[in-house]
């Protein structure tokens, strides 16, 4: 199992921050234009979810998967989205989504006088616990499917 890679973005569509670790397969495009794909995919897929669904559904669109990989979406209340894209064989991320944000987006960067919200951002600290966090995680691993 393993993690490929890791979007943060705000309730505007700006991509604050992305990580890679196992990811083999490039997109062929510029990553300017990799992250208006990826939000307007997520934006669509979430307006179809919550429009299609016969239920009342409490957390909405909270993952998809292909025949390749899965991904995994969390949303705060303030409309910031986390995605981390995995191999198939990964459970549920959304609490490990969920303490990305609440334990190293809020402590790192809310919490920094130095860090301008809305902006991408230029914590190396914030980068550096992110990645620490994500190898730690009991289904990361250096080799990708």
């Amino acid at each position: 199992m393993t993690v490929h890679n890791l979007y943060i973005f705000d309730r505007n569509g700006t991509c604050l921050h992305y990580s890679e670790w196992n990811r083999k397969k490039q997109a062929g495009i510029s990553k300017e234009e990799e992250f208006k794909l990826m939000y307007g995919m997520l934006f669509s897929i979430r307006s179809f979810v919550s429009k299609m669904s016969p239920l009342d559904m409490k957390d909405g669109f909270v993952a998809y998967q292909t025949s390749r990989y899965k991904l995994h979406y969390y949303e705060t209340p303030t409309g910031m989205k986390i995605i981390m894209n995995t191999d198939l064989g990964v459970p549920s991320c959304r609490d490990v989504l969920h303490q990305i944000y609440s334990t190293l987006y809020v402590e790192y960067i809310v919490r920094n006088p130095l860090c301008v919200l809305g902006e991408p951002l230029q914590s190396e600290l914030f980068t550096s616990r992110l990645d620490s966090f994500v190898r730690a995680l009991p289904f990361f691993s250096v080799r990708a499917a």
